[in-house]
């Protein structure tokens, strides 16, 4: 009974995660025309003490090509205490200004906190200031390519829209934590790039993402979501997907990756984890609840017969024969997405980290079914 039961919770991760990789080979790269830019966009950036990052991310703004007179942005303090803010306004009155940058084009505007969730107050904040058409949020500790824009606005061109999710991706560097992560944030991105080649997207990040103002208003903005912290980016998906799935589509675009910093600690890891799985239980979406059951189970599936093997109550043969199998399909998706982010570099540690992922992800999905979470310094009840 049990070796049925394992065998067919395995039958049905291969099929999950093959569906994925047929599904990302489904969304075609898109390559940009060099079309005359035609878009207004209004870039939103909620920030909470972000001083350490800022830097980074104003150079990389420095650095995009996209008309000026075709975008603005919207910095959103969310009671920062620290001098983010004279950081930001030091940029604007020196580097921006050489650059024909203006107060108007580039902004700092106060959170107004009306929910439990701060950064979605910040973006319905700014979208309430918000002088174009198409929203484009990121987060503060984010690198911007230069032809980020460019990217969203032909694709913009080309395809009827409302709503676009784009790739983001971990930035590279020596560690085994980081190639963890690294491998870890490419089997999301490969399962959110499948389930949209699949025709049913599930996941994106409010660190790459964008839609038009009236399809945000549409669907009542994060109204439903507020009690949860996190969110502003999954829960808006399923409203614009429920909405009209036509008008929803994945940005697989090479110059539209944004990168942004992996977690320096298995601690913050952890955090950071337990965070994102918190906001699980209120998915509206069943695919998304189904798969990440399915997932979960294959997890603990893996720790059940390397204890039943020891135990002698399962044969190691069939131990053997499911980390196998695992270990090909996961192999497949992953690489596929390595190689679009250009980060197979992070292979290297796919073997210790495939040992040591069922423990960490049954420990995470456990763990935030009990334990309240930390983000931006603020502490948040399950």
């Amino acid at each position: 009974m049990l070796t049925l039961l394992i065998t067919i919770i395995t039958i049905v991760y291969v099929l999950l995660i093959a569906g994925f990789a047929y599904g990302f080979e489904k969304v075609k790269p898109f390559k940009l025309k060099d079309l005359t830019p035609k878009t207004r966009f209004t870039v939103i950036i909620p920030f909470r003490n972000e001083a350490e990052n800022l830097p980074q991310l104003l150079t990389s703004i420095q650095s995009l090509q996209y008309p000026k007179h075709l975008f603005e942005i919207i910095f959103v303090d969310d009671d920062s205490s620290d001098d983010s803010i004279d950081i930001i306004k030091k940029v604007l009155d020196t580097k921006f200004s050489k650059e024909n940058f203006t107060r108007t084009d580039i902004k700092v505007i106060p959170n107004e906190r009306k929910t439990n969730s701060p950064k979605k107050d910040a973006i319905t904040t700014a979208i309430e200031q918000a002088k174009y058409d198409w929203i484009v949020t990121t987060d503060a500790d984010c690198k911007l390519p230069k032809y980020w824009l460019d990217s969203y606005d032909e694709f913009i061109q080309q395809t009827d829209l409302k709503c676009i999710a784009a790739p983001i991706a971990y930035n590279t560097s020596n560690g085994f934590v980081n190639r963890f992560q690294i491998l870890d944030f490419l089997s999301l991105q490969g399962a959110t790039v499948g389930g949209f080649g699949i025709q049913k997207p599930f996941l994106c990040n409010g660190a790459n993402f964008a839609y038009a103002k009236e399809a945000f208003n549409s669907v009542n903005g994060f109204n439903g979501n507020t009690k949860i912290a996190s969110g502003d980016d999954i829960f808006l998906l399923e409203k614009m997907v429920k909405h009209d799935p036509k008008e929803v589509r994945f940005l697989k675009c090479e110059q539209a990756i944004v990168t942004t910093k992996p977690q320096n600690s298995w601690n913050g890891l952890f955090e950071q984890r337990i965070r994102w799985a918190s906001k699980t239980s209120a998915y509206n979406n069943w695919f998304g609840k189904l798969i990440g059951l399915i997932v979960l189970l294959m997890n603990s599936v893996i720790i059940l017969s390397i204890l039943l093997s020891v135990l002698g109550i399962i044969k190691v043969t069939i131990l053997f024969y499911v980390l196998f199998i695992k270990f090909n399909i996961d192999v497949l998706l992953i690489y596929k997405a390595a190689t679009f982010y250009n980060q197979k570099n992070a292979l290297k540690s796919f073997f210790l980290s495939f040992l040591i992922y069922p423990f960490f992800s049954v420990y995470i999905a456990f763990i935030s079914l009990f334990k309240d979470y930390k983000w931006k310094n603020r502490s948040y009840k399950k």
